[in-house]
């Protein structure tokens, strides 16, 4: 993160507000100005570049969770994004130059969530590497600013993505709700 100067972030906000505001102008609304993150800074970041500048993104961070009653370390996956004009070229593969990084962090598990909306697109991810999709869990969350009007934690139900990194997907635990402030 210390790697990237301004002209970084404003070039990684712009990305993340062209990828994310055709789902909405809520989800663009965190990377407003020089933005390039929507919640905590990533702790990694893995960032293809192209002539015509940002191609693809994906974010990490290490965090515990805990599924149900169980405490786990993973390295959360997030700000994933692949440029409109890059869409369908296979880019979603780059996962495979990613995990040699996640084997170094020493984490059991990555984990993502996703918009049910992906579900066809992470369902044919998944054929190439060893993606497993978890339907019909809960994630609990603090949302990123205490707001009077709103409960500080929100429920929603994604799609929950585990990517076995030194377990086995076996070793997941059993649970149908994930607090990410685990």
């Amino acid at each position: 993160e210390n790697e990237l100067d301004l002209a970084d972030h404003v070039e990684l906000a712009d990305f993340f507000r062209k990828t994310y505001g055709p789902t909405g102008t809520f989800n663009a609304k965190p990377f407003e100005e020089a933005r390039s993150w929507a919640g905590a800074r990533p702790e990694l970041r893995a960032i293809g570049y192209d002539a015509r500048g940002v191609a693809a993104h994906m974010g990490l961070l290490r965090r515990f969770i805990q599924v149900d009653s169980t405490d786990l370390l993973v390295a959360e996956l997030g700000l994933y994004g692949v440029r409109r004009d890059l869409k369908g070229l296979g880019i979603s593969h780059s996962l495979r130059t990613v995990l040699p990084v996640l084997q170094q962090l020493a984490v059991p598990f990555a984990f993502g969530t996703v918009r049910p909306q992906l579900h066809k697109h992470i369902q044919r991810f998944s054929r190439y590497s060893p993606v497993t999709i978890l339907k019909n869990i809960q994630v609990r969350s603090t949302l990123r600013e205490a707001r009077v009007d709103k409960a500080p934690v929100r429920l929603e139900d994604p799609l929950v993505i585990v990517l076995p990194i030194s377990k086995l997907m076996s070793d997941w635990p059993a649970g149908n709700t994930i607090d990410r402030n685990g």
